[in-house]
């Protein structure tokens, strides 16, 4: 019998998720594609109120607290909130946050009936043990018009990678290990799927973009930092134009409340 499934948390390990996440052309990437995708948000001169939920170390809402937004700042993992309101400090944003320790599921009771104009939820889903009940929570603090920045771990592109590089038992056996590296998301998750939990919760996908469409398929990873210019280039070139868009490791879909 397998064991149940549970939500995981990066606690304990702010030094290595800034290190292996951030400080590589993968993470740096990723902060690329959030930028050049939100800065439509980012950039308005009328003051927003922002949510970021798995906020982490809080890097890329920082684009936001540099342009004067308020932000709220929330992650279940302690450690992970005190280095972030560090980082927040010696960068001279501080001021323009809030912060809260608690899962993602607690923050109704954190903060009640609050609505924000911009919600960020960036690879938080597939930590979940049930991703789409999720979905509820964070269409309760949109606001009317406003924007949930959603990325999520990609199960498509895992799969694809995986073939790729010739690990057919794994894919064969629906993804699954006995053993579970602690790094490496454990709830992937179907496009398709996520496109039917967002209908059922009446809300409506109005950009899609593929993160790392490219660079996880490199036959020769090295090539990621010697050519790391010319690969995000081309990446934004074709992350939001299929077939590209749909292979990218993860996906950062824009979202809005539908009719």
């Amino acid at each position: 019998m397998s064991a149940p499934k549970r939500d995981q948390s990066f606690a304990g390990l702010t030094g290595k998720f800034a290190k292996n996440i951030y400080a590589t052309p993968k993470g740096k990437l990723r902060l690329a594609v959030l930028e050049r995708d939100l800065a439509p948000w980012f950039q308005r001169q009328t003051p927003l109120r922002v949510l970021d939920i798995g906020a982490g170390l809080g890097q890329f809402s920082e684009n936001f607290a540099h342009r004067g937004h308020k932000v709220t700042h929330t992650d279940i993992a302690a450690d992970m909130v005190a280095a972030a309101q560090q980082q927040h400090a010696a960068h001279g944003v501080a001021a323009q946050y809030q912060y809260h320790t608690a899962s993602l599921q607690q923050l109704p009771k954190v903060l009640g009936t609050q609505q924000y104009d911009v919600v960020l939820c960036h690879a938080v889903l597939e930590w979940l043990a049930e991703p789409q009940l999720a979905l509820p929570i964070l269409k309760q603090f949109m606001a009317n018009d406003g924007l949930l920045s959603l990325m999520f771990y990609n199960r498509d592109a895992k799969i694809m990678a995986n073939m790729v590089f010739g690990n057919f038992d794994y894919v064969a056996a629906d993804l699954q290990v006995k053993k579970r590296v602690r790094m490496s998301p454990q709830q992937p998750i179907a496009p398709a799927a996520m496109e039917a939990w967002l209908e059922q919760y009446q809300l409506a996908v109005m950009q899609k973009t593929g993160v790392r469409c490219f660079h996880d398929y490199l036959r020769k990873p090295a090539d990621a930092l010697e050519h790391f210019e010319q690969l995000v280039e081309l990446e934004m070139r074709y992350n939001q134009t299929q077939p590209f868009a749909a292979l990218g490791r993860y996906q950062h879909w824009q979202i809005q409340h539908g009719n």
